[in-house]
């Protein structure tokens, strides 16, 4: 069997690499890992540079040698090109991990955001098609937008909510294009929906290769030297849900083979938006905060310099989510997969952004 893997530099290719290697080394033959130059790195050192960094498991630095060869390095301008690295009728699978995560509602950023996650995916299915088995696609479970009440795992058929931004509905545009054209060519065809991922929950607990999201709203607050107050509007009956990026990773490394054909990797518990906003804050030491249900805006007037911006960068693109609708995912698949770890949802969100702040959020640069 061989693996073609994107997005593997990124939070959750990286960990799926490194579940490949753990759960189906004795199967794969070869992982081809389609890989951008980056400044002055190949494609080839940013590989080295990440297998051979903290957050790589000891059992692969204990055997790298014989890891690496089971790891071809293809270098991203040849990732619509794949008679140059695959022949057809081989055992492939393609796991479409990369993804451009931009919450901007910005309609000038719309064309970038489906370059980048649709029509990415269109044109590399439409390539590939010839030459995989299956395709599995890591989309996210925000993809069907805002919805209330309880979200299953099949969210093609049935219509989706208003979406909260160009991100959502370019996954779930993706999601709709794969189902048809993988009908109509008879390659098996995987969803896999990660919610908002956090840091590890097993090996390097708390590690997080990137930090985005609820981490970005963190280092706002933790960056800022402003003594302003600032209201930050987030609903009472609002959940967050966080899953750790390793969980997640074990899921996808498990699954990939099955017949299961959407499924959500989602926390079966979300953390209250309200007491989360206040964890979060304290743990990064700003104190000079409000809660409200009301609305933010310039037609309401902003109180402070630090309250006009943030809503008119981070807040913008994070009120949405904190300010949806009362929702929660069906995990019983999921849990039947594999257990969700029992943990305290609000001790790990302090054990994530403490882990964040010891290394002034900065990404690893792989």
């Amino acid at each position: 069997m061989n693996i073609i893997l994107t997005g593997v530099t990124g939070t959750l290719g990286s960990k799926v690499l490194h579940e490949l290697l753990e759960q189906k080394a004795d199967s794969l033959e070869t992982i081809y890992v389609l890989v951008r130059k980056k400044q002055r790195l190949t494609p080839q050192k940013r590989i080295d540079n990440m297998l051979a960094s903290d957050a790589t498991p000891d059992f692969i630095k204990n055997n790298l040698s014989a890891f690496q060869h089971k790891i071809q390095v293809i270098d991203a301008i040849y990732m619509l090109d794949p008679a140059f690295f695959l022949k057809k009728n081989q055992d492939n699978y393609f796991i479409h991990s990369a993804g451009y995560v931009n919450l901007s509602l910005d309609p000038n950023h719309k064309k970038e955001i489906f370059e980048e996650n649709f029509e990415l995916t269109k044109s590399i299915f439409k390539k590939y098609s010839e030459y995989i088995r299956k395709f599995i696609y890591i989309s996210t479970a925000f993809s069907i937008g805002e919805v209330t009440g309880q979200i299953d795992n099949d969210y093609l058929s049935s219509g989706s909510g208003k979406y909260r931004n160009n991100y959502e509905a370019s996954k779930h545009a993706s999601e709709h294009f794969l189902r048809e054209e993988a009908n109509k060519k008879g390659i098996a065809l995987q969803i896999l929906r990660p919610s908002v991922l956090g840091g590890n929950i097993f090996d390097t607990k708390f590690f997080i290769s990137k930090y985005m999201v609820f981490y970005l709203f963190a280092k706002f607050f933790y960056a800022t030297k402003s003594n302003d107050t600032i209201r930050i509007q987030a609903g009472e009956k609002v959940g967050l849900n966080i899953i750790p990026v390793d969980y997640a990773a074990k899921v996808i490394v498990k699954v990939f083979e099955s017949d299961i054909e959407q499924l959500n990797i989602v926390h079966s518990k979300t953390t209250p938006m309200v007491s989360g906003i206040k964890k979060i804050l304290d743990t990064v030491g700003f104190t000079n905060f409000s809660i409200t249900e009301d609305m933010i805006s310039e037609a309401v007037t902003f109180e402070s310099k630090l309250e006009k911006f943030y809503y008119q960068t981070i807040g913008i693109h994070l009120s949405p989510y904190f300010n949806s609708q009362p929702h929660e995912w069906d995990t019983t698949l999921l849990e039947k997969i594999l257990p969700i770890p029992a943990y305290d949802l609000e001790d790990y969100l302090v054990g994530a952004i403490e882990y964040a702040t010891t290394n002034d959020f900065k990404n690893q640069r792989w």
